[in-house]
């Protein structure tokens, strides 16, 4: 009878595991397309806005600098969120079918 709870605890773990991962990359990916877009519009002063630019770019510009040393630069053209949205969805993929096959 303990190793049934032990089975069905470890298959609950992988699980909530594989939803939490989920769901990071879901909200990561929408911190990266919020990111995208404050960096293309010019958005008036405003403590409030400052605040919330200044933190997509501490959590999404260290994850894009990793894509901007290995893709040239094509002019004003930025491809790195495009590939690093494209990793994080493969990712995504990767984790949570190994962690469901606890």
């Amino acid at each position: 009878m303990g190793d049934l709870a032990a089975t069905t605890l470890l298959a609950d773990l992988g699980d909530s595991l594989a939803s939490f991962v989920v769901v990071f990359i879901w909200v990561y990916t929408l911190l990266v397309f919020a990111y995208i877009l404050t960096s293309w519009v010019r958005l008036p002063y405003n403590p409030w806005l400052n605040r919330i630019q200044r933190f997509l770019y501490d959590v999404c510009d260290p994850y894009l600098r990793i894509f901007r040393r290995f893709l040239p630069p094509l002019g004003p053209v930025d491809l790195s969120p495009m590939v690093a949205i494209f990793v994080l969805l493969i990712l995504q993929n990767v984790l949570s079918s190994l962690l469901q096959r606890l």
